[in-house]
């Protein structure tokens, strides 16, 4: 019987534990966030409710293109709380992605979220790395009107195959996911991370390293 107990008692608090690894239920009907507010916490502060109006629920533009004039042919146009105060504490945001002919959102994660890609018009490859230790490749062609999932922290891209332009709409399982583009990340510290440290982590010289941080 104390066994059982145990066993029960260390579940109870592993159930625990991963219940904590997500943002928590709103104990209300809203928290409509509060730009305004100079408080610190873990989203943001909320409006007084008898302000909030219907405007804070609403966002328009996801209808236009973005711009993919840049070095990658990509454009995110997020919808975060940052864009739609009405969705602080409800753990869902979108995106919508505009690619380029043959452009490229670029490898990256989201540390605090799953995404859930719709491809609305073009074709899209995409894909994402497992964990250490298999790093297993797992990639797909969409279609217009395919779906794909990427597990929340994992590494994962969509590259534009056609001619023409692409568009996707994304959902993500966080308010304000956050986004580390490898390349970036890794190049483009700041303050950078040592030459000798990446030049030994990418087994390259350098030079390679030296030249792939002037890029970034």
């Amino acid at each position: 019987m104390p066994n059982k107990l145990i066993l029960w008692s260390v579940l109870a608090l592993s159930l625990g534990c991963i219940a904590l690894a997500y943002e928590p239920s709103p104990l209300q009907d809203f928290c409509v966030a509060d730009s305004t507010n100079s408080v610190k916490l873990n989203g943001v502060a909320c409006k007084n409710p008898m302000q909030v109006q219907a405007e804070d629920f609403f966002f328009s533009g996801l209808h236009l293109m973005g711009n993919t004039s840049n070095a990658v042919g990509s454009r995110v146009t997020p919808v975060f709380a940052t864009q739609l105060p009405g969705l602080n504490t409800l753990g869902i945001s979108m995106v919508r992605i505009d690619y380029a002919p043959w452009g490229l959102n670029p490898p990256h994660t989201h540390p605090r979220a799953t995404e859930i890609i719709t491809v609305l018009e073009g074709i899209l490859e995409v894909g994402f790395v497992t964990s250490n230790p298999d790093n297993r490749f797992i990639t797909k062609v969409l279609k217009k009107g395919d779906v794909f999932v990427f597990p929340v922290g994992l590494v994962h891209f969509q590259r534009n195959l056609g001619n023409g332009y692409a568009v996707a709409i994304a959902a993500l399982s966080s308010q304000n996911p956050g986004a580390i583009t490898i390349a970036n990340a890794v190049f483009g510290s700041n303050s950078p991370i040592p030459a000798d440290i990446l030049a030994k982590a990418f087994q390259v010289d350098k030079s390679v390293v030296d030249m792939l941080q002037t890029k970034f």
